[in-house]
C-alpha cells in the first residue's frame, strides 16, 4: 500500500523525507523509511544524500520507478472512477448471501 503512494507521490516531484510523510499522510515514520529502503533497493527509487549540515536527503523516481508509478496512477485513476460500480457490485454480492 504505501509503496504505491509513495511511487504516485514521486511522479510530480522528488521530495525529502518529512515533506514526502506530510503529502502520503497516515505513514508512520518507520513504515516510509522500510518503504524507501524497498524501492531502492528494486531500483525504482533514487536517495540522493547530500554531505551538507544539516543532512539533506532527496528521494527521486529512476527510470524503472516513473514507468511503474505510471502504472499504479493509471490504475489508481480507474479505480476512482469505477468505485461506484464495484461498491455496486460488493451489495449484490452480499444481498444475494445473506
Amino acid at each position: 500500500r504505501w509503496g504505491t503512494l509513495v511511487l504516485i507521490a514521486l511522479l510530480d516531484r522528488p521530495y525529502r523525507f518529512g515533506a514526502l510523510r506530510r503529502e502520503i499522510g497516515g505513514v508512520s515514520e518507520k513504515m516510509l523509511a522500510q518503504t524507501l529502503r524497498t524501492l531502492e533497493r528494486d531500483g525504482l527509487v533514487h536517495r540522493d544524500a547530500r554531505p551538507v549540515i544539516p543532512p539533506r536527503v532527496d528521494y527521486s523516481l529512476t527510470g524503472l520507478g516513473r514507468e511503474a508509478a505510471e502504472q499504479v496512477r493509471g490504475l489508481a485513476r480507474w479505480t476512482e472512477r469505477r468505485m461506484a460500480a464495484v461498491e455496486r457490485s460488493r451489495e449484490a454480492y452480499d444481498a444475494a448471501r445473506s
